[in-house]
């Protein structure tokens, strides 16, 4: 069965056993968390879509750990000018893992 989820203003498509990283959740390592933010929800031949939420949907998810992601260097830079700044930024993630999907 296959889903498609929104997490923190994003949406992701996933389907059970799945491993994703969304931006920080606030749980704890190793915590279930049903996700009932579910846009849409389906398998083969057919698919439910939510206005704006399928009703009674949930995905229980299993958080597995509490990772940084890869940097992103920020810079700007005026030309002629003298004008340069760098900035960098990691973003705080979290893996979880899609246990279940109910529809």
């Amino acid at each position: 069965m296959n889903a498609i989820i929104e997490i923190g203003g994003k949406q992701f498509a996933v389907k059970e056993n799945d491993v994703v990283a969304v931006d920080r959740i606030d749980a704890e390592k190793g915590q279930t968390v049903a996700i009932k933010e579910v846009l849409a929800v389906g398998s083969g031949t057919g698919m439910k879509i939510g206005k704006p939420l399928v009703e009674n949907a949930e995905v229980k998810v299993e958080v597995l750990d509490h990772v940084r992601g890869d940097k992103i260097v920020v810079f700007k830079r005026k030309r002629r000018k003298g004008y340069k700044r760098k900035q960098g930024h990691r973003q705080e993630l979290t893996k979880i893992k899609i246990s279940s999907i109910t529809c």
